[in-house]
């Protein structure tokens, strides 16, 4: 007898245009689910990232992720940076299983994709305060909320960066 699974969902198809994240969102919200949005660079998955995601995923019942282009990233971590490129960087977060769509922006912030899509609930890490996290007030103002999540002390890709820089060679 063959085992029932879920449907399986390849990472590509997960990382969408915004005309077609809005439309997946129309359509999530007419079946009564909550959107949760979040969004970064994400060059090297590790730890923090994968238990700050996962805590996202669970103020609500789908999981937004917005992405940095390479320009994006490039102007606010300078020039060395991203360490991936953006297809590889999305193809990775899109991976996650709680990583629901993945959405790139351009901007310096993610203001616009979060005027766009309007999500429900914005998280980012605890290392921010709610009243500036870049599009609380848009939230907000349509009900929303805007929260934010522990973050595991010690993990992120600057530490992973520095830790490899200083490995000698074998």
């Amino acid at each position: 007898m063959r085992r029932q699974t879920r449907p399986y969902m390849n990472s590509k198809d997960k990382i969408l245009t915004l005309p077609d994240l809005q439309q997946q969102v129309e359509a999530w919200r007419s079946q009564g689910q909550q959107i949760v949005f979040t969004n970064g660079c994400f060059d090297i998955l590790h730890l923090g990232h994968v238990d700050y995601l996962e805590k996202a995923r669970q103020l609500g019942d789908k999981l937004v992720l917005g992405l940095n282009t390479d320009a994006s990233i490039s102007r606010i971590k300078g020039p060395s940076r991203p360490l991936q490129d953006e297809m590889s960087r999305a193809r990775v977060m899109a991976s996650l299983l709680f990583v629901d769509a993945v959405v790139f922006f351009d901007e310096d912030t993610p203001l616009e994709l979060i005027k766009a899509i309007q999500p429900d609930i914005l998280v980012k890490g605890d290392d921010y305060t709610v009243e500036n996290i870049v599009g609380q007030d848009v939230v907000t103002a349509r009900g929303g909320q805007v929260k934010t999540v522990p973050l595991v002390k010690g993990y992120s890709t600057t530490n992973v960066v520095k830790k490899i820089e200083n490995r000698p060679n074998p």
